[in-house]
């Protein structure tokens, strides 16, 4: 049957960032509906943003669209143009390709939660606006580097281990 139970799907927490990095998502969760689902052209997941948490790092995706659309609670949509309140019904989108780095921060008392599409393309390539860091994934899994596709030091993701 179709038809989901949300009560059924595993609820994820925090992130892939690397090292000290993954700590700020602490306050992040998500139910990947489309996965779930079998869907395998797109994904969709149902995030919620505890009380002072925030969606993901400032990023932008060179091959994938995001759309997200609010289901609960206030969040602020901070990208290249600034803060932007986003409550119930409100949308955003970003075309691959388009360097609007973006996330969403929870500066309320409540959770709050939003519904994410994105397509499923077999490569990615994301960049960070606010760190030297991008991501490249494939087959392989996720593979953190700088811009320019050297090692990541351990003073850029907070591990002294990693240097």
């Amino acid at each position: 049957m179709p038809k989901l139970d949300i009560s059924q799907v595993d609820r994820r927490f925090g992130s892939i960032y690397p090292g000290k990095l993954d700590a700020t998502m602490a306050g992040r969760s998500s139910l990947r509906l489309g996965d779930a689902g079998g869907l395998t052209q797109f994904g969709v997941s149902l995030v919620r943003i505890e009380p002072k948490g925030m969606s993901s790092l400032r990023h932008y995706h060179m091959e994938q669209d995001e759309f997200l659309m609010m289901t609960e609670g206030t969040l602020v949509l901070v990208d290249e143009e600034g803060e932007h309140e986003m409550l119930p019904g409100d949308c955003a989108t970003f075309p691959a390709g388009d360097p609007n780095g973006h996330h969403l921060i929870n500066r309320t008392d409540a959770p709050a939660t939003f519904l994410v599409v994105g397509t499923r393309t077999p490569t990615e390539t994301a960049y960070y606006s606010d760190l030297d860091m991008m991501v490249k994934t494939d087959a392989n899994g996720a593979h953190f580097t700088r811009k320019d596709g050297s090692p990541l030091t351990a003073d850029q993701i907070g591990d002294e281990e990693n240097g």
